[in-house]
């Protein structure tokens, strides 16, 4: 059964008269809600994402640039199309003289908080990394001990300035680069305080 289609008039009519009026409305929000977290719980759909964020690509070169199979792209691209986070720009001739249809991101998927996300994109990140030349790699780790407003501030000083730059264009002459910012509760206790003696 359809979950997105619309009820028929017997199907309303015996419906609990108590419902709420936007129930199908609801319905197919939370399912296009799950298709987009399906769409989004791949990590080779995320690396697609991030290479159609600044260039349009085809089919063909998204097949070439991830080592995957045509077909199983084609698959990929039409489920990114079909939930909102890929779109497909005007054809074009290729080198053959063949039609092909470029595609780009709509940074939807920035907008998205997928459930469980974290893992999905640790995934990602570790499949992107391994073909980074170690010495092109920069990472940090910083242990921090912090309180919840310091917490809060720190997430939201981090929040903005990506936001800063997400919305920056992109430079001409620019390079791509890949960021990653982890916070996490660190399994790093406090150590037991000796008990306090009176005198």
């Amino acid at each position: 059964m359809d979950p997105t289609a619309e009820p028929d008039a017997a199907a309303v009519d015996a419906a609990d008269s108590d419902a709420p009026h936007d129930a199908p409305a609801a319905a197919a929000d939370d399912a296009e809600m799950q298709a987009r977290y399906r769409a989004l719980s791949s990590p080779l759909r995320l690396r697609i994402l991030r290479l159609c964020a600044f260039d349009a690509r085809t089919n063909k070169e998204l097949a070439e640039l991830l080592h995957v199979n045509p077909g199983t792209m084609l698959h990929h691209v039409r489920t990114l199309v079909g939930t909102g986070f890929l779109r497909a720009e005007p054809e074009r001739t290729g080198a053959q003289g063949a039609r092909e249809v470029p595609y780009r991101a709509t940074g939807l998927s920035w907008r998205t908080r997928l459930p469980g996300r974290s893992t999905v994109i640790m995934d990602t990140f570790l499949q992107q990394v391994a073909e980074v030349p170690p010495e092109d790699v920069q990472i940090s780790w910083l242990g921090l001990r912090l309180n919840t407003a310091h917490k809060a501030e720190l997430e939201d000083r981090i929040q903005a300035l990506l936001e800063e730059f997400k919305d920056r264009e992109p430079d001409d002459d620019g390079d791509a680069y890949s960021l990653v910012t982890v916070l996490h509760p660190d399994l790093n206790p406090r150590p037991a305080r000796p008990e306090a003696h009176p005198s």
